[in-house]
């Protein structure tokens, strides 16, 4: 079997909302702290890595990983409409400073789902001028982005688009997760709903700007990250499945096309059948999410990725399992470096492996799954490495499973 690139990417990720606590100006922290938010809980201080993201690079570092993912926040950045925050680009040009030194290659995501309210609340990706807004952002930024090698523009632009069609549904049932009802609704809701295709479009023309942006500004590979569901048809569905996984997934991998690479983002796999994705059924191997415990979609994933991306390089930018068991996600990771492996003994240009994710983190309205290679105690923000972090580290050293 051909092995991987020896300069490979072994590392993991994380958002800044989801980690660094007290993101004040974005419109996630207006949501949650609404009087009538439908939210379970708050990202509130997070995890504080705002302040200690020195910490979290150096345990990553010392178990052997040589990168890390993670966010520029718009919210901060920007916090008022044309009011940029030269502190803000500081602090983050101090964590890139910071990953360098430590030996780890900085991979930062411009737009993790979160944007500046002032933003969000005049229309967001609907405004008219949506594209120069982010430029403006990114021109503003490149300074600090001078010696990173790779930029994401946009998170999961077809989970954004999801979420824009069925949004007040949504809400409207996160409330009550850990009622094996509400949540059988919610995978429903999920499940049934078909991406805005209006607004995947848009979001579609952003990032080509954004992606003109970088590369006119930084010497940066540019490319996004593509939430990809690795679905099956069922027997005498084809039609339907061709048609979903274009809505869902083929339109935003095509639309990277002649980017410098494409971030595969890949956790389960659904089944199609004719009425569309089939919601995830009840069964005790799933996962906290009441995800399937699929690790063979990483290779459906890569392989889909590598044909309808026109051939660029892919970079797995997430990966990974809610589950508080660190065996189980050992062995979901070390089946998924299968499937990885075998893509890349197939001849796929697999540049990277970036597990989701570093620390147990705010999971959108919800601290309970925990898909972190770190644990954190929220009351005193002690971490506590989790051995799939020294047994991922030990791939790093020596290259891969063997």
């Amino acid at each position: 079997m051909a092995g991987l690139r020896e300069d490979f990417l072994w590392g993991a990720s994380t958002s800044p909302h989801q980690v660094e606590g007290n993101n004040v100006n974005a419109d996630w922290w207006a949501l949650e702290n609404a009087p009538d938010s439908p939210l379970p809980d708050r990202s509130g201080d997070a995890l504080d890595s705002y302040h200690r993201y020195a910490e979290d690079m150096g345990l990553l570092a010392a178990a052997g990983l040589n990168a890390y993912r993670f966010g520029f926040e718009w919210a901060r950045i920007e916090p008022a409409d044309g009011h940029f925050s030269l502190a803000a680009r500081d602090h983050y040009r101090r964590m890139v400073d910071t990953a360098h030194e430590l030996g780890l290659k900085p991979v930062v995501t411009l737009h993790h789902f979160t944007l500046p309210r002032w933003f969000a609340e005049t229309g967001g990706w609907k405004r008219p001028d949506a594209a120069d807004r982010f430029a403006r952002y990114i021109e503003f930024v490149a300074p600090a982005l001078h010696d990173v090698e790779w930029v994401c523009t946009i998170n999961e632009p077809n989970m954004l688009a999801v979420f824009a069609s069925v949004q007040d549904t949504v809400l409207s049932l996160m409330g009550a997760m850990d009622d094996p009802e509400q949540k059988a609704k919610l995978a429903a809701a999920l499940g049934r709903v078909s991406p805005d295709q209006a607004l995947g479009e848009t979001l579609a023309r952003v990032h080509r700007r954004a992606v003109e942006t970088v590369r006119a500004t930084t010497n940066a590979k540019a490319g996004w990250t593509v939430a990809q569901q690795a679905f099956t048809s069922t027997p005498g569905n084809e039609d339907v499945f061709a048609r979903v996984h274009r809505t869902w997934e083929g339109f935003y991998l095509d639309a990277a096309r002649g980017d410098d690479f494409v971030g595969v983002q890949a956790y389960t796999s659904q089944p199609v059948d004719a009425d569309g994705p089939v919601p995830h059924p009840a069964h005790p191997d799933n996962t906290l999410t009441g995800w399937a415990y699929r690790p063979d979609a990483l290779g459906t994933a890569l392989r889909r990725a590598w044909d309808e991306a026109g051939g660029i390089p892919l970079l797995v930018t997430e990966n990974g399992i809610a589950t508080d068991d660190d065996t189980r996600r050992i062995a979901y990771t070390t089946e998924a470096l299968g499937h990885l492996e075998a893509a890349v003994a197939d001849g796929i240009d697999v540049r990277g492996y970036l597990h989701w994710s570093a620390l147990d983190n705010y999971e959108w309205g919800r601290w309970a799954p925990t898909f972190g290679l770190i644990s954190v105690d929220r009351e005193t923000f002690v971490r506590t490495p989790k051995p799939s972090l020294a047994w991922l580290g030990a791939c790093a050293r020596r290259g891969g499973l063997t």
